[in-house]
């Protein structure tokens, strides 16, 4: 029997054995998948032994996703262009590791707005931490032209800019404060903060200059629709939930581990949303 796991700093907060065991059962499949609560200093140890310790991969949550890039044999394009791992797999006894939130990411948002990128506009994204990093990585790879990018400290941004070498020249830094007049003629706007999500501070932005055929997507899933994308449904714009690409970025793991492609399905959806509560 294969088994997986998530590991993660606490790691109970996550949702991922949830989404697996729907996987496993849906399509028979005889394995398992655990949580499994990993300190800091012992994950090292955990990852080398992975085989012996019966487990053919695992995902990673925070604190160790920037770690288990840096302990892996074989990184994946992705995971380079971030700089962290999620989702690592053991072949021919080497560590393997990628970074599936890009395709979670960029999958569920072509699968929620099939042409968000057919008008050739702008792209304008808030956040400049590990979730920004991959999302950019992705919008830049699928042929965006101009890319603008606003952080509360604008250091941060420019960091992250930078780090993308050869992607650089289509990404214009913006001033926190002036974010909201930067969205003027975009196509898309994503929120990769945390500002919005239950227990943090709200998202203060005013979608004035937006137009009302752009498309609003948000990586929080908890509240699943938050102010953000409330106030562009009101304004008519395509919206975009965070739910979606924390359920695609499980695709990849899974068939990798388990040799199923799985589907996710409006089913996998609900089983979600009433697990968070809503």
């Amino acid at each position: 029997m294969k088994k997986a796991c998530v590991i993660g700093w606490p790691v109970r907060h996550s949702r991922s054995p949830l989404v697996h065991g729907y996987w496993l059962e849906k399509y028979a499949i005889r394995g398992a998948y655990e949580k499994v609560e990993v300190k800091p200093h012992d994950l090292g140890g955990f990852l080398e032994n992975l085989q012996e310790s019966g487990f053919v991969g695992c995902n990673v949550t925070v604190p160790h996703k920037e770690a288990a890039f840096a302990l892996a044999d074989v990184v994946s394009a992705e995971a380079r262009a971030v700089g962290a791992a999620n989702t690592l797999w053991l072949e021919e006894g080497r560590l393997h590791a990628s970074n599936t939130d890009i395709y979670g990411f960029m999958t569920h948002l072509s699968e929620s707005a099939p042409h968000w990128k057919d008008s050739n506009r702008p792209v304008m994204v808030l956040g400049a931490g590990g979730a920004a990093r991959g999302i950019i990585y992705g919008l830049l790879k699928a042929g965006i032209g101009e890319l603008r990018l606003a952080n509360r400290t604008r250091q941060k941004a420019e960091e992250l800019a930078a780090g993308l070498k050869d992607m650089r020249e289509r990404i214009n830094i913006v001033d926190w404060e002036e974010r909201g007049t930067a969205l003027k003629e975009a196509g898309l706007l994503v929120n990769t903060t945390s500002l919005g999500m239950d227990g943090q501070p709200p998202l203060e932005l005013s979608l004035e200059h937006l137009r009302a055929d752009g498309v609003v997507a948000d990586i929080v899933y908890s509240p699943l629709r938050t102010p953000l994308l409330r106030a562009a449904r009101e304004k008519g714009c395509r919206t975009v939930d965070g739910l979606g690409m924390l359920l695609h970025q499980a695709v990849p793991g899974f068939h990798q581990w388990f040799g199923k492609k799985p589907a996710v399905t409006t089913e996998l959806r609900n089983l979600v949303i009433a697990d968070l509560g809503g």
